[in-house]
């Protein structure tokens, strides 16, 4: 793409970092997103991308600062365990606007200009439980499932105009959102590859659908160690 210049939601640390990484070495110049300063780019804007005057702030000085956006990874999330009668209408909502919220408002900046130039690509960070779910999970599963619905329909819709969407629903993966439960000798025994996902993984498969997918519209790959298959 002409515009190689990537935006990273989530920047500061697991994914979301492991993306940067991987992007800068072959030849983006990545700006990061984050609730805290992304320390290891040389880019980094405080948003909170639940927030659509913050995201729009943001990207507004991203485009005068750097230059136009050619690809978007959404990779801010949040997590928590709660038995279904126990979600709170706070923590529902919470749930939403930081998934959901976290990808509309992103691609809400910078759809209008990949359109205009015919060219771009999104790549939005899903989960296997959006796939698979699980119990105590409920909202964060609806939550990464609707990302899914959002990323097949919008793939549809922008594809004429050269703007590529897809996902990457991972599995269970070696970041600090990660619950104790899930890195037990007993929990790793359960899945078929016998050990996590490391954010590396992931970065691989958000790279080959910004660099290599040109033929992957609205299209979800789900590393997940074998957890859903």
């Amino acid at each position: 793409m002409s515009a190689r210049v990537a935006v990273v939601t989530g920047a500061a640390s697991g994914i979301g970092a492991a993306v940067c990484r991987s992007l800068e070495e072959t030849g983006w110049t990545v700006c990061g997103l984050d609730l805290r300063p992304v320390e290891h780019l040389k880019y980094s804007y405080e948003c909170d991308v639940a927030d659509p005057a913050s995201v729009s702030a943001a990207f507004g000085r991203i485009e005068a600062e750097v230059g136009p956006v050619g690809a978007l990874v959404t990779a801010a999330g949040h997590y928590e365990l709660v038995p279904v009668g126990e979600i709170t209408e706070e923590a529902w909502n919470r749930m939403m606007h930081v998934h959901v919220g976290g990808l509309l408002n992103p691609v809400r900046a910078v759809l209008p200009g990949m359109i205009d130039r015919g060219e771009g690509a999104v790549v939005a960070i899903s989960s296997e439980l959006g796939i698979g779910g699980t119990e105590s999970e409920a909202h964060y599963s609806a939550a990464k499932g609707a990302i899914l619905g959002f990323v097949r329909s919008l793939g549809a819709e922008v594809a004429e105009h050269g703007v590529r969407v897809n996902a990457v629903a991972p599995g269970p993966t070696d970041t600090p959102l990660l619950p104790t439960a899930q890195r037990t000798p007993e929990y790793l025994a359960s899945l078929p590859a016998r050990a996590l996902g490391q954010p590396e993984d992931i970065a691989q498969a958000v790279q080959f659908l910004v660099d290599e997918g040109g033929f992957c519209f609205g299209e979800v790959l789900s590393p997940n160690m074998g957890a859903v298959i």
